[in-house]
């Protein structure tokens, strides 16, 4: 075979243009060739310039073009040899038969492209500048509604190409949607279910142009959601419901598609997923377990499709979802978790799930994960019973179910994230709640904690809870025994700190904190004030002018607080207070004005 081959390679370097009997047998040697052994067929092909032949061979058509499109359809699969086919000038050629009425050469001209795109930028490139894709695009338009197995192989090959074509390249991927090729390839999924290589290439397709943010609306012009819901039904194999997986994920993320899918029924199609695989211990189904429970968080984080599953907090989906929360499966118990701090977005059904029960099984779940716990399943739970705990009437009964109780058990958690939620859930829990604020602001362990955390630099979002929590306990209770917990606990420098946020609701937390600390214990808390420079934060956001309204109205109310201290009486008179307070008496906010009256008036009294 080799003498043949090298035989061969020499006839087709020396031949132009033509359908002579020798090419033909030349081409047929080749292929026979690349077939026994494709990598050293290639390799030879190279070394003996071949390549450079090929365009000549191409340009006229006759019963050899196909066979020569073949040869670089198989010589392409080696990724050394691509760049080369590109350097050869066999891109504008094999574009120019792609106007030809002849399925064979249009079915090897197809394969030549996608091979030579196939993770090549000089391919893809070439091809671009040729505008191959646009042709290729428009023969998958005309082709769509034909059932043909033959047109049916040729779709697929066309359809392989654009996404070896675009694969992983945005602006590729981009120009494609701008032809309109996801209309026609959701069509091509309708017309053509029971072509099991056509639909999976379209699925990859799918998947590939789903990442792109500018996919998402042509995609909700179509019938995606139907056409892939019906497709999953059908589905046996584990390795075919994931590739649909693949593409319903990202097209999941718009809210509009959301909608689509809840309506097209793809709920059902998941729960039953979760029945068939939660018992199994294969590595498959726990995988399919996931993929479908995620799945299922992800369409109740659209308003509309999330509202429409809880049907009024009756609805058999929303149920089921119930269902997992108990479940021993911590997957299940995670997604129940999410799926119910979801389903809390709105005052109406955290009312309604605190009054059904919910919170209960809740603080079950977190107590089966206090001690070694799964830290996802903590965070949901917690992130769940935060939100519930948002409308007013739901936080007493909260409190009296034991929830700040079960809550705090988690203090001892080194987790950020569960430290995170577990702050938000407690701050949630006392607002406008006195009494709870008391308990929770006379107990040492937490407030402890609480000044510990205001330091975790390296974690700003506990750090920053930290500190509005330990604001809330004061605001929320003025308790004078609140107030002395946290100045023995060392918490009154962070409050401070906190006056001079960048976020202005921390800023004014602190501010009436502080001034409740001020009025309550001035005598115990007049150290901690000086040597974290109360008076000093206080002059600056009076002289800034972009401090808020209510900012300056509540640095004026502490420093009225504060003048029964001599030493902060005189940090006040060194810096010259009276001149900024009055500057602020022509301010434009009336309740700042008045407040800078009455200011200077105690400063001039007290001077």
């Amino acid at each position: 075979m080799a003498d043949n081959l090298s035989e061969a390679l020499k006839t087709l370097k020396l031949s132009s243009a033509g359908a002579s009997d020798s090419v033909e047998g030349c081409l047929d040697c080749l292929l026979k060739a690349l077939a026994h052994n494709n990598v050293e067929t290639s390799e030879k092909i190279q070394e003996m310039g071949v390549l450079a032949s090929m365009p000549a061979l191409l340009s006229v058509q006759n019963s050899c073009t196909s066979k020569v499109a073949n040869i670089i359809a198989e010589v392409a699969k080696n990724e050394f040899m691509r760049s080369p086919c590109v350097e050869a000038g066999l891109i504008p050629p094999l574009v120019q038969l792609l106007n030809s009425k002849d399925q064979e050469i249009l079915l090897q001209t197809g394969r030549a492209l996608g091979n030579i795109c196939y993770d090549s930028h000089e391919g893809r490139s070439a091809v671009d500048a040729a505008g191959g894709a646009q042709i290729v695009t428009e023969h998958i338009k005309s082709l769509a509604e034909s059932t043909d197995p033959a047109t049916g192989k040729l779709l697929t090959v066309f359809c392989g190409m654009l996404m070896n074509y675009s694969n992983d390249n945005d602006s590729l991927q981009a120009q494609l949607i701008s032809m309109g090729v996801i209309p026609t390839l959701v069509r091509l999924l309708g017309v053509h279910s029971q072509n099991t290589p056509l639909t999976e290439m379209c699925l990859i397709a799918f998947g590939n142009l789903a990442e792109l943010e500018s996919s998402k609306e042509q995609f909700a012009s179509t019938n995606i959601a139907e056409e892939l819901v019906r497709l999953f039904r059908k589905q046996a194999e584990h390795e075919k419901k994931e590739m649909i997986f693949e593409v319903l994920a990202p097209l999941a993320e718009n809210d509009v598609i959301k909608l689509q899918l809840v309506d097209a029924g793809l709920v059902e199609c998941l729960l039953e997923v979760v029945a068939q695989t939660v018992n199994s211990e294969r590595e498959e189904d726990a995988a399919q377990l996931k993929t479908a429970s995620d799945l299922m968080v992800l369409l109740l984080l659209g308003d509309e499709s999330m509202q429409k599953l809880f049907e009024g907090g009756k609805g058999s989906v929303f149920q089921r979802v119930l269902s997992w929360v108990p479940s021993n499966n911590h997957q299940l118990q995670l997604a129940g978790a999410l799926a119910i701090a979801n389903f809390a977005r709105n005052d109406g059904n955290c009312i309604h799930m605190v009054d059904t029960g919910i919170v209960q099984k809740l603080l079950e779940l977190l107590d089966r994960h206090v001690e070694e716990g799964n830290v996802t399943v903590q965070h949901a739970a917690l992130s769940a019973l935060r939100n519930l705990a948002i409308p007013v009437v739901n936080k007493s009964k909260m409190l009296l179910a034991g929830v700040s109780d079960v809550v705090l058990k988690f203090l001892k958690s080194e987790m950020p994230p569960v430290q995170f939620k577990l702050l938000g859930t407690l701050r949630m829990l006392i607002d406008t709640q006195a009494d709870a604020a008391e308990q929770l602001g006379t107990n040492v362990k937490l407030v402890e904690r609480l000044v510990e955390w205001c330091e975790a630099k390296d974690h700003a979002g506990v750090m920053g809870e930290s500190n509005r929590l330990l604001s809330a306990l004061i605001r929320h209770s003025k308790s004078k025994e609140v107030v002395r917990t946290v100045i023995q606990g060392g918490g009154v420098k962070h409050l401070v700190l906190m006056a001079t946020s960048e976020h202005m609701i921390m800023q004014n937390e602190a501010l009436v904190a502080l001034g409740l600390i001020a009025a309550l214990h001035l005598d115990c808390a007049e150290k901690d004030f000086v040597s974290s420079s109360l008076v000093t934060v206080l002059h600056k956001l009076l002289t800034e002018e972009h401090s808020a309204p209510e900012i300056k109205y509540n640095s004026m109310i502490l420093i009225c607080s504060i003048m029964g201290s001599e030493p902060l009486h005189k940090e006040v008179q060194s810096l010259a207070f009276i001149d900024v307070v009055s500057g602020l008496r022509s301010h434009e906010n009336k309740t700042v004005s008045h407040q800078a009256s009455l200011t200077e008036q105690r400063l001039t009294a007290q001077s």
